[in-house]
């Protein structure tokens, strides 16, 4: 974990969630050391299915990031020179970018392949 931040795409809300131990591993730790969380405002709309307990829980300890014009930009850039990409994934990664965060993901794959635009993020799996 780092002092920079960390940024969630919708596997890790999944995972925490679903209670899998290491995302709430990192989750914890990240809440105890203050570190921010993000979740771009684009995974929330992918995860959340109605509101439930565990849901808010999870959500309360996270910053939304709303989608600006600028990383919409970003973001499309991205899938310009990664096309096998997501929009939503592109999104998770710009935003990362632009603080410098870590991404913690449970598709690592894909999110790889965004390093080659995005090659200062580091991603790690839940």
């Amino acid at each position: 974990m780092t002092a920079s931040g960390l940024t969630f795409d919708t596997g890790v809300l999944i995972a925490l969630e679903r209670r899998a131990q290491r995302a709430w591993n990192v989750y914890r730790a990240a809440r105890e050391a203050k570190v921010r969380i993000t979740v771009p405002s684009v995974v929330l709309a992918e995860w959340w299915r109605g509101r439930t307990d565990a849901r808010e829980h999870v959500r309360s300890g996270m910053v939304i990031e709303w989608l600006s014009e600028q990383l919409a930009a970003v973001a499309g850039e991205a899938l310009g020179s990664v096309p096998s990409a997501t929009t939503i994934d592109a999104i998770v990664m710009a935003s990362a970018a632009s603080r410098g965060d870590v991404v913690y993901t449970s598709d690592l794959e894909d999110l790889e392949r965004l390093r080659l635009y995005f090659p200062t993020v580091r991603v790690l799996t839940v």
